[in-house]
C-alpha cells in the first residue's frame, strides 16, 4: 500500500540522547552493522536499500567512468527484482546524497533525478510505503526506528509514471530501452507461436487418428 502521509517531524536530539539511542540500537543489532558516534556529534552507520526498479538501468564500465559523452562501454539491462544493497553513511547524508552514492557504487550512469527513495514500515498489521523528500536523513530514520528491517526498510524506485523526468534520459538510453522492448516483444511473440504450433500439431495428430480408415 503506497501512501503519501504527513511527513514525520524531525526531532532534534541532544548529543546525550543520540548517545543513548545509539547504545540501545547497537545492543539490538544482530548483523554486526552497528552505529558509531563521533566526537563532533555526527554518527555513522549502515542502511540496507532494496532495489525495486521496473525500467532498465544504464551501467557504465569502470574504464569509462568520469566521461561526459556517451560511451560504447555502457549497457542497459533490467536489475533483478529484490536486489539488496548496503551503504555506509553518516547522519548528515540526505536522501539525494544516498541515491547518488548508491548509483555510483554500482556504476549506474542514469541521472539520479530519475529515482526516489521510499521508506516502508509496518503499522497496525499493514505495510505503508512513503516517498522521502530529498532533504530527509535516512540514518536518523534508521536510528529512531531501530535495526529491525521489518519495522522500517528503504526502497529505491523510479519516480511514478506521472513524475518521470523524460528530459533526464539521454538519447542512447532511450534507444537502449526501445531495443530491450523490441527484444521482449519478439521473445513473447515467439513463445506464443511455439505454443500454438504445439497445439496445432496435437490437433492434427488427433484428427489423423479419427479419420484413419478401419
Amino acid at each position: 500500500k503506497d501512501v503519501q502521509k504527513e511527513r514525520e517531524p524531525h526531532v532534534y536530539l541532544s548529543k546525550e540522547e543520540v548517545k543513548e539511542k545509539i547504545q540501545s540500537y547497537n545492543s539490538s543489532v544482530t548483523d554486526k552493522l552497528k552505529m558509531t558516534l563521533n566526537s563532533d556529534g555526527i554518527y555513522t552507520g549502515f542502511i540496507k536499500v532494496q532495489m525495486e526498479l521496473c525500467r532498465p538501468i544504464t551501467v557504465q564500465s569502470s574504464q569509462s567512468q568520469g566521461r561526459c559523452a556517451p560511451s560504447n562501454n555502457e549497457a542497459a539491462f533490467y536489475l533483478p527484482d529484490g536486489c539488496m544493497n548496503t551503504l555506509h553513511i553518516s547522519s548528515t547524508n540526505t536522501v539525494r546524497e544516498v541515491i547518488e552514492a548508491l548509483l555510483k557504487k554500482f556504476f549506474v550512469a542514469d541521472n539520479p533525478a530519475k529515482f526516489a527513495l521510499y521508506k516502508r514500515c509496518h503499522k497496525e498489521d499493514q505495510v505503508y510505503t512513503c516517498k522521502l523528500s530529498d532533504r530527509e536523513h535516512p540514518l536518523y530514520l534508521r536510528l529512531v526506528a531501530g535495526p529491525r528491517t521489518e519495522m522500517l526498510s528503504f526502497v529505491l524506485r523510479e519516480h511514478e509514471t506521472g513524475e518521470v523526468m523524460w528530459e533526464a534520459f539521454s538519447i542512447p538510453e532511450l534507444q537502449n530501452f526501445l531495443r530491450i522492448l523490441d527484444k521482449e516483444e519478439n521473445d513473447q511473440l515467439q513463445t506464443l507461436k511455439n505454443r500454438y504450433a504445439a497445439y496445432r500439431g496435437k490437433l492434427e495428430e488427433a484428427l489423423r487418428g479419427v479419420l484413419k480408415p478401419g
